[in-house]
């Protein structure tokens, strides 16, 4: 494959020659602290993706393969000395191979066909909770067990099952404040795809918090998935684009897009680096991921509740709870003090930090379908973690997070509850 074919990687060329190969990042990387081979850490895929640029290596099905075995938790860039982003690098590497040789089936299916589309997104997922309900059993309240057959989505898995009721079903599209309660501000909620499908309860109580705390709630029906699996995970910058098109035109006249899912607003606030090929887009997109703030970012910086606001919910009280915090919510977005705040002024409410709590635990998207085995091993770290701080509840700011934490407390009979941050609020 020529150089000049390298187009994405190129946009980062500057970047990627900072690296000294000084090997810091063997220390931080999950991937490496499991497999021990020099392609998994920073440095050895930088090795890689400079032998594509000047045409040492071909971009073959085995190169792809050690890029794409990469969580992007953006580890080796925070403990680097020159912060040197190969992350960043490693996306564009996977958009030039998309390019190139294509997105493999069934991926290409569901991502350019049915992603983008959301009604029949819902509508397949529905056929979907009519299958779970049938072939797929219960183990804990609404987790049911994945079956080996479905050994794309990791064998043995423990999954939340699909919710009977969707959100937009639970909530309206414009979400005014109580009778009597001033508005303060009007914010786009961005619900993403577990919340809407998966998590539905949570949406519709972060939507009764908010309008209770004076935010008139904006739903749009227009806005689709975030596209982190399409143009982070398999390098689609094409279907990426239609997605970020729909979503920066869905949000236009609010004062904030929120988020309760740390990997949809990296995402979503990384369009404007990966996918604005144009003026215009750069300029849309730039002002929509301007916009983007995690919930509990806003409760803190924007709203500036006061403690008296954190009331428990009924499941939180008088409990024990430690905080997990998402890779794209601390290192990509910078949270990590605001939830802690939030947890510190619930009352009744005993917070406990865990031992590494910035740790990844694999879950990485696609990444925990593609190499399950590995994501469980880096998982387990953070079992331990959790073990050792005796909670009741572990909290975290990312479905995704939830799913994988849930999947690894079951498999290794940890007794605790999993829950997102606004699930220990009234």
């Amino acid at each position: 494959m020529a150089k000049s074919e390298f187009k994405e990687i190129k946009k980062f060329e500057k970047e990627i020659e900072q690296c000294a190969k000084c090997g810091m990042c063997a220390f931080w990387c999950p991937v490496y602290q499991e497999e021990r081979v020099e392609y998994s850490l920073a440095r050895g895929k930088n090795v890689i993706i400079r032998g594509l640029l000047s045409g040492e290596l071909e971009l073959t099905d085995k190169v792809a393969d050690r890029l794409n075995k990469c969580t992007l938790c953006g580890t080796c860039t925070q403990n680097c000395s020159a912060r040197v982003k190969i992350p960043t690098a490693i996306v564009a590497a996977r958009a030039d191979k998309a390019k190139n040789k294509g997105v493999n089936f069934p991926y290409n299916l569901v991502y350019r066909q049915v992603l983008p589309r959301r009604e029949l997104f819902g509508n397949l997922l529905r056929c979907a909770s009519w299958f779970q309900g049938i072939f797929l059993p219960k183990t804990e309240g609404s987790v049911r067990h994945l079956p080996a057959f479905l050994s794309a989505m990791g064998k043995g898995r423990q999954i939340p099952q699909i919710a009977p009721k969707f959100l937009r079903q639970m909530v309206q599209v414009v979400n005014k404040t109580p009778e009597g309660t001033p508005t303060r501000m009007k914010v786009g909620y961005f619900t993403g795809c577990m919340t809407e499908y998966v998590f539905p309860e949570l949406g519709k109580h972060i939507v009764d918090f908010l309008t209770r705390n004076g935010v008139e709630v904006i739903v749009p029906e227009a806005q689709g998935c975030c596209g982190a699996p399409v143009y982070l995970g398999a390098g689609d910058f094409d279907t990426g684009r239609k997605l970020a098109d729909t979503n920066a035109k869905a949000f236009t006249d609010v004062d904030y897009v929120i988020t309760d899912c740390a990997s949809c607003a990296s995402a979503i606030k990384d369009y404007k680096k990966f996918l604005a090929d144009n003026p215009e887009r750069e300029e849309a997109y730039g002002k929509f991921g301007d916009k983007i703030k995690d919930v509990s970012e806003f409760l803190v910086d924007v709203l500036k509740l006061p403690a008296s606001a954190y009331k428990p919910s009924a499941a939180a009280k008088g409990k024990k709870v430690t905080w997990h915090d998402p890779c794209h919510l601390n290192r990509y977005l910078g949270v990590k003090s605001q939830p802690r705040q939030i947890m510190n002024s619930i009352p009744g409410v005993e917070y406990i930090e865990m031992p590494n709590a910035d740790r990844c635990c694999g879950m990485a998207g696609t990444f925990s379908i593609y190499y399950y085995g590995l994501s469980q091993k880096i998982a387990d770290k953070k079992v331990e973690g959790i073990k050792a701080t005796g909670a009741d509840i572990v909290v975290t700011g990312c479905p995704g997070c939830q799913i994988q934490r849930m999947d690894n407390t079951m498999r290794h009979k940890v007794p605790v509850k999993v829950m997102h941050i606004m699930e220990l609020l009234e």
